[in-house]
């Protein structure tokens, strides 16, 4: 039996449900509701865990409930506990230097500032991981400032608007982990970094 791990980054709490930090978590709720599968919390793990099949391939998914800033301390948690390879380990995360629907999905790399990827990396030792990247788009300027309020933005709720774009950006990645037992993953990484939603 193959094992594909999902881990959504967020926050955990009804203040920060529905903010654009969470995202990696709203996209794991939807794929586990599709599959009617229900998050239980595991103090072991630091994180709340659904698990299903798709057909021969096990999907366990998590949602850390560290906090975005101390993310690391559940995926090392979750590596111990399952003895993971870290090619089996996809992070599904917000990013805010990308545009509002666009997704990037890469191998490894750093950071690229993010405080939940920023854990990750120093709690693994290792940037050696898959992220998938949602973009949710800059923070607007403030008015009669040359700066932008990014911590404002990335908690903030998601609206109406941006919702509808977002729901079409997560189906596409839905659509695209449940095929990682039939496609390749060269495949998946280009439709997802080509995806459109226009």
């Amino acid at each position: 039996m193959h094992e594909i791990y999902l881990i959504g980054l967020g926050n955990p709490g009804k203040k920060y449900y529905n903010s654009r930090h969470n995202i990696g978590f709203l996209l794991l709720e939807k794929l586990s509701k599709k599959y009617n599968s229900n998050f239980l919390l595991k103090d072991k793990l630091k994180s709340s865990c659904s698990e299903f099949q798709i057909n021969n391939y096990t999907f366990r998914l998590f949602l850390p409930n560290t906090f975005m800033n101390n993310s690391g301390y559940a995926v090392r948690a979750i590596v111990d506990w399952y003895k993971v390879n870290l090619d089996q380990i996809f992070i599904i995360v917000d990013d805010k230097d990308l545009p509002l629907g666009k997704i990037r999905f890469r191998r490894k790399g750093s950071s690229g500032g993010h405080n939940g990827l920023k854990s990750i990396i120093e709690q693994l030792q290792s940037q050696n991981f898959k992220r998938i990247r949602i973009g949710i788009g800059s923070p607007p300027l403030i008015k009669g400032e040359n700066n932008f309020n990014t911590i404002s933005h990335v908690l903030g709720n998601i609206s109406l608007e941006e919702k509808l774009i977002l729901d079409k950006v997560f189906k596409r990645v839905i659509e695209s982990l449940e095929h990682l037992n039939t496609k390749k993953e060269d495949h998946i990484i280009n439709e997802l970094n080509s995806f459109n939603q226009d």
